[in-house]
Formats: C-alpha cells, sequence, structure tokens
C-alpha cells in the first residue's frame, strides 16, 4: 500500500508551489485567484491538522453541557434550540467557556492571522 506522501503533504506542496512559483508570474485578476486558491489551501490543511481534535473537543463539551453523548451536528443542533428556546443562555455553566473555545478553534483554522485570536491565545485561552 502506498501511504506517502499525506493529503496533508499534497495540500502544503500545492499550497507552496502556487505561493512560491506561480503567484510571481501572474498578474491581477489570476493573481488575486491563485491568492484565493493559496489561502483555501492553508484551510484545509490546518483542518487536517487540528479538525478532529478540535471537533473531538467541542463535542466532548456539548456533550458535558447537554448532559449526553452524540454525533456533533446533533448536540450542536440540540444547544441552539435549546438557546433558542431559552431553556439554556449565557449563564448556564460552560456555555460561555464552549462558546469562546469553539470560537477559537474555528478561528485558528479558518484565519490564524486574525488579531483578535492572537490576543485571545496571549490570554492563555
Amino acid at each position: 500500500m502506498m501511504d506517502q506522501p499525506s493529503v496533508l503533504e499534497l495540500v502544503l506542496a500545492v499550497r507552496d508551489f502556487i505561493e512560491q512559483k506561480a503567484m510571481p508570474e501572474l498578474k491581477g485578476h489570476t493573481a488575486f485567484h491563485a491568492r484565493v486558491a493559496a489561502n483555501a489551501l492553508g484551510i484545509v490543511a490546518r483542518e487536517l491538522e487540528h479538525g478532529a481534535t478540535s471537533g473531538d473537543a467541542e463535542r466532548a463539551r456539548l456533550a458535558k453541557l447537554l448532559g449526553h453523548d452524540g454525533g456533533l451536528m446533533e448536540l450542536n443542533r440540540e444547544l441552539c434550540t435549546a438557546i433558542r428556546a431559552g431553556r439554556i443562555n449565557l449563564g448556564t455553566p460552560g456555555l460561555a467557556e464552549h462558546m469562546t473555545l469553539t470560537t477559537r478553534d474555528k478561528v485558528g483554522i479558518d484565519q490564524p492571522n486574525y488579531g483578535g485570536l492572537k490576543r485571545l491565545l496571549a490570554d492563555g485561552i
């Protein structure tokens, strides 16, 4: 079975090619679209690196908050329903922390250079 290179290594190689070789040769809209493609590949790479871990942590927090286990999507839907119905609010123990940590993890994958994320991480959150 062939297992090298990994999916992550392939994504990073393509992103590096776009950024290092292709983009310097491009202009205008084509250069813009290459930058968008490189950024998208960066998101994919970070998702491959951290997505499972952050998803597992999010699911565990939701299970604790809601009092039972389940799938991530199912638990998220239940949380949204409970918030809309007023059964859970920011006064509910664990909700604010869950929302902060979930947002931190998602922004860390989507926009790791976001200033707000940097401040949050500097505060040890």
